[in-house]
């Protein structure tokens, strides 16, 4: 017999490798999903882990799984320092998302590191985890997951866009969702601050100042990927051999690079959303991105809601928790119509 509250500790690391984010929630069941979100904190990562984690695309077996241990003692710290920070005592399970290395998902291949047995042996807690492969093993892409949490949480809203590493959107039609992985976002954004020493463009501030290489822009909306069909998912293998391909041709400044990739990411957004009566919800790392934000408000004609800071910031940490919760009730937590799988599915392992 299900119960009709969970108290869940939900855990999201993405591939712009800002920090582990953590949400405490507390979901339930009446007629329809709620939740409460109770306490929420990212722990950034330090500059050895980034560099760990920016090169582990490149690890042979043994060694990406050495790395796996690893991170997996590393979450255990996290999520222990943030339970005594926070002096939580009522933890159904811990919901984690791990950390993506390998995604191909057209190939049958997604790995995320961070959800071994080991994690529930560190915290003498339930663990719920490991929710893209049993996707991909029924033929879908493993991604995105975030959807069904936008059916059942956020239902107000016919769009949500997340503006994270990788953009991707969910968007309803009658009873069905779809959604798909747009295009890159952080993942190049940061790359490319990187290279003038910063971790990210503040508000933007340096592709503002930047010019549009028009030959650029038009390679890059010319990439095979935007006029595939759905369903569709992207990883960071993708961006390494085709856009960083694209864009290291071209000789010009970072800021025009940034510039001309923003520009990229609106338009992007715009192909993607077609109805245009429709709120368009946002969150994810990408809306602190001032510049960002207005070049796809530029674009859009649809009105644009960004909701408070906690939600910006914590909505995907919060929705692998409520992964977490449908995959203890045997619910469906993984649609068929999002990622392409044979079936929807109820994804994730359990460790007691």
């Amino acid at each position: 017999m299900n119960k009709n509250s969970y108290y869940i500790i939900g855990i999201m690391s993405g591939t712009s490798l800002d920090g582990i984010d953590i949400c405490y929630a507390n979901f339930t069941w009446n007629e329809k999903w709620n939740y409460k979100i109770l306490n929420t904190i990212t722990y950034n990562y330090t500059n050895q882990w980034k560099k760990l984690l920016l090169d582990s695309i490149r690890l042979d077996k043994s060694d990406l799984e050495s790395l796996d241990f690893e991170y997996t003692d590393l979450l255990a710290k996290y999520i222990q320092r943030f339970i005594i920070q926070f002096n939580i005592d009522k933890i159904d399970a811990i919901s984690s998302h791990g950390h993506t290395v390998l995604h191909q998902p057209n190939d049958g291949v997604t790995y995320q590191i961070g959800n071994l047995p080991e994690l529930a042996k560190h915290l003498n807690l339930k663990v719920v985890c490991d929710f893209r492969i049993q996707d991909v093993k029924l033929g879908g892409q493993g991604a995105p997951l975030v959807p069904v949490g936008d059916k059942l949480l956020f239902s107000d809203f016919n769009y949500c866009l997340n503006l994270g590493g990788f953009s991707n959107i969910s968007y309803k039609s009658n009873s069905e969702i779809s959604a798909f992985d747009i295009c890159p976002v952080n993942t190049v954004l940061n790359h490319y601050s990187n290279i003038l020493g910063y971790d990210y463009d503040k508000d933007g501030l340096i592709a503002r100042k930047g010019m549009i290489e028009s030959t650029l822009l038009d390679e890059l909306n010319s990439i095979e990927y935007y006029s595939n069909f759905n369903p569709k998912s992207l990883g960071i293998e993708w961006v390494i051999n085709i856009v960083y391909n694209i864009i290291d041709k071209y000789s010009i400044p970072v800021s025009d690079i940034l510039r001309t990739y923003s520009e990229h990411i609106a338009i992007q957004t715009q192909n993607a959303i077609h109805d245009k009566d429709s709120t368009v919800f946002i969150t994810g790392g990408g809306v602190r991105n001032k510049f960002l934000i207005e070049l796809i408000k530029d674009r859009l004609e649809n009105h644009v809601k960004i909701p408070e800071d906690i939600m910006i910031d914590f909505k995907e940490a919060l929705i692998f928790g409520f992964l977490g919760v449908l995959r203890l009730r045997n619910e469906i937590n993984c649609l068929s119509s999002v990622t392409g799988a044979c079936k929807n599915h109820s994804s994730g392992k359990i460790y007691q």
